[in-house]
């Protein structure tokens, strides 16, 4: 019999994990499967990893967790679930039931055909969220997949069923700053996506306010494409020719007329703050990139951890 792991990343929800599991099971029982579960506390701040104790207590043969020394991030818990799961085939989930388990049924018997080494999923509305994450959202999809190489599909999600093979392949990259959505698709494998309206959270809120959406999607754009740097370039090839044609000007102008007043202060003061100004921002972009090869660089740990059952 072909086994099935889970990996769930959590982050103070206590009030998810205890519906979470009945809700899966309930599914998963007619699955001709035997499942594991990997949860990952991410360094919650509530009651999560008690829940997640009387969880293994309960079910201490399907149920494993590990907890986090402190917050990692959701990349972090991810990478850790899979290193942790030992199935023929691995699922991620969040906690929080918008991932759909009905789904996981028609996962598998997509992936037992072996036409499909990945089964993802794919959200194609944002009902319920602000708009301006869902415009945000559809920017940055737009935006990534016009400058990278690696094309990111609109909407996907982190819920996907993959095969050992691709779960190796995944875990192989071991880079220090993770942009899951890009690493599913840079290690290829072939992969067909189900789609599915959104679903509100079934207990407790989200942890991913703007700002942080933002910071990641920043992430994954460094992460998989050069274009920033490449912007940093054009700006400043543009600014020193600008500057080089106005030079020239200026030299023509007093051939010219010798005599000529000096006008232009305030104008001569703004080009400056300017062009200082887009200085800054191409130092920021390289500095973004230094600092990722400063992180690489150092080899820390992805996650540390404080407790394993």
């Amino acid at each position: 019999m072909k086994k099935l792991s889970i990996v769930v990343p959590c982050y103070n929800e206590e009030e998810s994990v205890p519906l979470f599991y009945p809700a899966v099971e309930k599914v998963v029982k007619e699955m001709d499967v035997s499942i594991e579960y990997w949860f990952v506390n991410d360094g919650s701040e509530d009651n999560t990893l008690n829940e997640l104790r009387k969880l293994h207590a309960n079910h201490p043969q399907e149920v494993h967790y590990v907890s986090f020394s402190r917050n990692f991030g959701k990349e972090s818990a991810l990478y850790a679930g899979l290193q942790a799961a030992t199935g023929d085939y691995v699922v991620d989930m969040d906690v929080d039931l918008q991932d759909p388990p009905e789904f996981l049924p028609q996962m598998y018997k997509l992936l037992q055909t072996g036409e499909w080494d990945c089964i993802g999923t794919r959200r194609v509305d944002r009902t319920g969220e602000a708009k301006i994450k869902s415009f945000l959202s559809d920017m940055f999809y737009k935006f990534i997949n016009r400058i990278s190489n690696t094309r990111i599909v609109p909407g996907a999600r982190d819920y996907r069923m993959m095969t050992r093979q691709m779960v190796d392949a995944v875990l192989s990259m071991r880079e220090y700053s993770r942009f899951s959505k890009g690493i599913f698709s840079w290690v290829g494998f072939r992969t067909k996506y189900l789609d599915y309206h959104n679903i509100e959270r079934v207990a407790g809120e989200s942890d991913w306010n703007t700002w942080k959406l933002f910071k990641y999607a920043f992430d994954g754009i460094a992460d998989f494409s050069q274009a920033p740097l490449n912007i940093a370039v054009w700006i400043g090839s543009t600014s020193a020719f600008i500057a080089i044609i106005g030079f020239i000007a200026v030299i023509i102008r007093h051939a010219l007329n010798p005599d000529a007043a000096v006008f232009g202060w305030a104008s001569l003061v703004s080009i400056i703050l300017l062009i200082g100004g887009l200085q800054l921002l191409c130092i920021g972009i390289i500095g973004r990139y230094i600092g990722k090869i400063f992180l690489q660089v150092k080899q820390r740990p992805i996650y540390i951890i404080q407790e394993k059952k």
